[in-house]
Formats: C-alpha cells, sequence, structure tokens
C-alpha cells in the first residue's frame, strides 16, 4: 500500500503529511500500517452498477496494548494544557479554557509566529505564562515533548490531527482532537492503537455533544421518554462556500477535500450526539454504511461567478457531490440518516432528530411529539426544561451563554473534560469514539464510489461495546 500523502497549499509553500503508522518522530509509517492490516478488501457484488463492489468485512488488527474503554483519568489538582493551532478554532479554544477553573495554559504552537506570540500574550492577561513555539510545522513537537504538560489541545487543518494526537500520546500526554479525528480507516486504527499503547486517552473535541438541547436529549432518551429507540437522523448543512473561498484561514486548507474526495468530509457534528443517544461503542456499535452522492454543482457555480478568469480556483475542478446522504445501520436494528452538505444556500441544521415508540424529537427548531399527548402538534422543548434541563447546563450555563462559543456548548465541553480530569473520571468520549464517528468518511467515500454498496463498520472497540455501559453524562 503506497504512502497516502495529503497537501495543504497556502499561495507560497506546499507542506506534505505522510498518514499511516507513526515513528518515534511521531510521523506515520506504512510499515505500522501493513502490520495492523487496516486495509479493507473489496470483493465484487453482481447487480450494481459498474460492477460495483461491497466491502468485506474489515479486519481487526490485534491489540498495541490494553483496551482503553472506561478507563479514568489519573486524578489532577490542576490540569496543564498545552494548545497546538492559535488560528480561528485555537483561540476560541483558548478563551474557553482559561475561563475554566484548574486550567493552567502553558504551552501555545502555530506556525504563524504572529498567531502563537497573540495566544501568549493572551495567557499572560490572564496571569499565566505560556511558551510559544513557532518554528514550523514540526515544532509541535518541542511542545508535546515538555514535562509539565497533562493534556494537549490540538486545533490545526485535519491533515495534522493523527499525527499531532500520536506525538501527544506517545510523549506522555492525553490527547484532545478537534473534529473530525481522523480522514482514513489507517488513521482511526492509528489513534486506536496508539491509545491503547500507550495508556493515554484521545478525546475527540465535539463541541456538538455539549449542546443545550442534545443534554436534555440524551437525559430524555435515558429515562425512556421515547420509548425503545429505532431511529435517528444526523447532518452537517452549513452555507460555508463563502469560508471555503476567502482565500484564508480554512479556505487554504478545508477546500482541498472537494477536489479530490466525494465523500461525507464532516460528519461528527451531526453524528457525535446521535451516537451519545443511541448508546454507540457502549451496548450497541455502527455495523453498516451505505451512501450516494447528488452530482457537484454548487461550488463551481459560486467559483465561477465570483472569481475572475486567471484566478487559481477558476482550475480547480470540485468532485464532491454538493449533497452526501448515508444511512447507517446498528447491530440492533436501529438506522441513522446522515447527511453532508457545505456548499448550498439554505438555513444551518444538524437534523438531530431521535425517534422512538414513545415519542420523536426534532430539532432546527427544538421539538417533542409524545404519544399520547393532548393534540396532534409538536411541542417546543423549552416545555421540558424544568424537569430535563442537564445539570452541566444548570450549574454552568450562565457562563457558557456570556462566553458564547457556539452557543456555550464551546465551553460546556472543555469544562466537562477538564471536570473528569481533576475527578479521576473515564472521559465521556473516548479513543473508539473518535475513530467511530470519524469513519463515516472513508466509508461514504468507499460505497459512494462503489454506486451505494454496503460498507462494514470496523470495531473499533475490539468487542469492548457489548459490555460497556452507557456514558455517565
Amino acid at each position: 500500500m503506497p504512502p497516502i500523502t495529503r497537501g495543504l497549499q497556502d499561495g507560497r509553500r506546499r507542506v506534505s503529511v505522510r498518514i499511516g503508522g507513526v515513528d518515534a518522530s511521531g510521523r506515520l509509517t506504512r510499515r505500522e500500517v501493513v502490520a495492523a492490516g487496516m486495509a479493507a478488501t473489496v470483493g465484487a457484488t453482481v447487480g450494481l452498477p459498474q460492477q460495483a463492489a461491497a466491502a468485506a468485512r474489515p479486519e481487526t488488527p490485534p491489540r498495541q496494548g490494553e483496551t482503553m474503554a472506561d478507563v479514568p483519568f489519573e486524578r489532577h489538582e490542576r490540569v496543564r494544557i498545552g494548545l497546538i493551532g492559535c488560528g480561528g478554532r485555537g483561540g476560541s479554544l483558548l478563551g474557553d479554557l482559561l475561563n475554566v477553573p484548574g486550567v493552567e495554559v502553558r504551552a501555545v504552537c502555530d506556525v504563524r509566529p504572529e498567531r502563537a506570540a497573540r495566544a501568549a500574550e493572551t495567557v499572560a492577561k490572564r496571569g499565566g505564562k505560556a511558551e510559544a513555539y513557532d518554528r514550523g510545522p514540526e515544532d509541535y513537537a518541542r511542545l508535546t515533548a515538555r514535562d509539565d504538560l497533562d493534556l494537549v489541545y490540538i486545533a490545526t487543518p485535519w491533515e495534522w490531527h493523527v499525527p499531532m494526537a500520536v506525538r501527544a500520546m506517545r510523549d506522555g500526554k492525553h490527547a484532545g482532537v478537534e473534529v473530525p479525528a481522523a480522514t482514513t480507516l489507517e488513521e482511526c486504527w492509528a489513534l486506536v492503537d496508539a491509545s491503547e499503547a500507550t495508556r493515554r486517552h484521545c478525546v475527540i473535541l465535539e463541541n456538538c455533544c455539549y449542546g443545550y438541547s442534545e443534554l436534555a436529549v440524551l437525559r430524555m432518551a435515558r429515562a425512556g421518554l421515547f420509548g425503545t429507540l429505532t431511529h435517528a437522523e444526523a447532518a452537517y448543512i452549513h452555507d460555508l462556500r463563502e469560508i471555503l473561498t476567502v482565500g484564508e484561514g480554512e479556505a487554504l486548507w478545508r477546500r482541498a477535500p472537494h477536489t479530490s474526495r466525494d465523500a461525507n468530509l464532516y460528519p461528527t457534528h451531526g453524528l457525535g450526539p446521535v451516537a451519545n443517544y443511541l448508546d454507540a461503542n457502549r451496548g450497541d456499535r455502527f455495523a453498516t454504511l451505505v451512501s450516494l452522492s447528488s452530482r457537484e454543482a454548487a461550488l463551481s457555480e459560486w467559483v465561477a461567478q465570483r472569481f475572475e478568469e486567471g484566478d487559481p480556483k477558476r482550475a480547480e475542478r470540485y468532485v464532491c457531490g454538493d449533497m452526501n446522504t448515508s444511512i447507517l445501520r446498528t447491530t440492533r436494528g436501529r438506522t441513522v440518516l446522515l447527511q453532508h452538505d457545505v456548499v448550498t444556500p439554505r438555513p444551518y441544521s444538524r437534523l438531530n432528530l431521535l425517534q422512538g415508540t414513545k415519542g420523536t424529537f426534532a430539532d432546527y427548531p427544538a421539538r417533542v411529539f409524545l404519544d399520547g399527548q393532548e393534540g396532534h402538534d409538536w411541542r417546543p422543548l423549552g416545555d421540558f426544561k424544568a424537569e430535563w434541563e442537564h445539570p452541566l447546563w444548570t450549574k454552568e450555563g450562565e457562563t457558557a451563554r456570556k462566553l458564547g462559543g457556539h452557543g456555550g456548548m464551546d465551553y460546556i465541553m472543555s469544562f466537562r473534560l477538564v471536570e473528569c480530569m481533576k475527578e479521576g473520571k473515564a472521559p465521556d468520549m473516548d479513543v473508539y469514539d473518535a475513530a467511530a464517528w470519524s469513519a463515516p468518511t472513508p466509508l461514504s467515500e468507499a460505497s459512494n464510489a462503489a454506486g451505494g454498496a454496503p460498507q462494514l463498520f470496523p470495531d473499533f472497540t475490539r468487542g469492548a461495546w457489548e459490555s460497556r455501559p452507557p456514558v455517565d453524562l
């Protein structure tokens, strides 16, 4: 299997990232990928377009250590954090972390020195001291090598998530990784294997799991309000055409996958909360995925209408369909509709629907319908606030809303992770969630390319899902 290489173009230089296993420098190597046996084989299926193939059962590589399922953090009086990536997302996370009691941000890193310096100055204004690392793309390794950090937050372009997280874990730190945690099945297994081998957690920083509605609905589902759960819907529908083409920030790397992959490129915002509702990896797990994409049109038309001839973007050819629709099925027979669309003009939505034998929740706007209620109209979720508001929002909601990151969910996410570390609890979201919630990208790509042929999810827990209790939230 050839090395997997991605390129980041910023107009002046091209930086390549090799992805696979990980060597002592934190780089991913082909040898570890092959040794793990992570490549799924594909068998021909009769009757599908162009002899489309359905994936064979993916091999489960042997453990590199012991399971990290439900392993508690060691207790910390204070949580010492290093931040890699100080741009828009990293800067926002830094603001949240500096407001979480018991946090010390001791190191910051960015390829742009001015951003690292600005982050260090932000820490200093809050009475702390953070050393800045800014000597280029590999300087994060000096940060992870420090002996005074407990947790490394990673808020960088997707290509760097796995190399940085694996390096942090191998250097003895827990890793918090922005979404998606990985973009290939090889990367997913690299995270799992590194976490188990090093006994360090890799937590996916999926803020949407901590939204007000999501946490309230989780409590309602656990209490049986919706009955036997049968179906859910999840999505990331967000018009990002301006952000993808503006010429700075995320546009320098986030548009590139649209030229090379026809898939759900960003599955976790919608899927994470739904996975929690359905106890995925904890009594159930995602088993099968089928996927198809619409034609591509919106991004091409946007670029053609807004950029003059001669602009490099006019020469780009986009292959990612405007709407990717996947259907997942769990081992217990539940289904999940999962969609991705970031290029068409429509209001933001993560769908966030949960359906059972006694009722249904649907978001945008947040509303509930319960079997036996008077009338046939939806009731606003606010009607259930008094009984079902999550204690995290009751306790920290005022601070979260004041800080404002995505309605406050960003702060709740960081507060909760630090709380788990201080109290010696297992994280709400672990490396198995990071892998399973990220896996729809490569699985949808394979299914779509094979005319919608079913793809089988790897069991990243290696069987532990069958006996795990629901997440303690």
